[in-house]
């Protein structure tokens, strides 16, 4: 039997900024402030974490679009906090509002889409990749 996947449910995802999640080690950028390429892992993660307890055993879910702006730089050592509401279901595709704040306000806001796959055949088609 499937699971209702409910419209409104919120999840966050948090970590401490170091050295190595700053935009100069990521190359996507020359500054030693946290860099954009893991402001968006982190509101992924918020997201995929909000579906995961709702799909099946053998299913996951993978990240499809991703539009956020990042509105503020954050130094190393701050806190940053990402969260991540469910705004739609589709089918297989589910829509998060994302957002996220580090510990002086907000930093970086936008969407995200998933889509709910069984991990088993996602891999399967993945590899086959290895072979053409």
């Amino acid at each position: 039997m499937e699971t209702m996947i409910p419209v409104g449910e919120k999840c966050h995802a948090s970590l401490q900024v170091t050295e190595s999640l700053t935009a100069a080690v990521a190359g996507s950028g020359a500054l030693p402030v946290f860099g954009t390429p893991f402001l968006c892992a982190l509101m992924e993660k918020a997201a995929m974490d909000c579906l995961q307890p709702f799909l099946e055993e053998g299913q996951g879910s993978v990240g499809t679009h991703l539009n956020i702006s990042h509105e503020s730089p954050t130094p190393v050592g701050m806190r940053v906090r990402a969260e991540a509401e469910i705004t739609a279901v589709n089918g297989k595709m589910v829509d998060f509002k994302v957002t996220a704040y580090d510990e002086v306000g907000l930093i970086g806001q936008g969407t995200h889409q998933r889509a709910i796959i069984t991990s088993d055949r996602f891999l399967a088609k993945c590899n086959a990749k290895l072979s053409k």
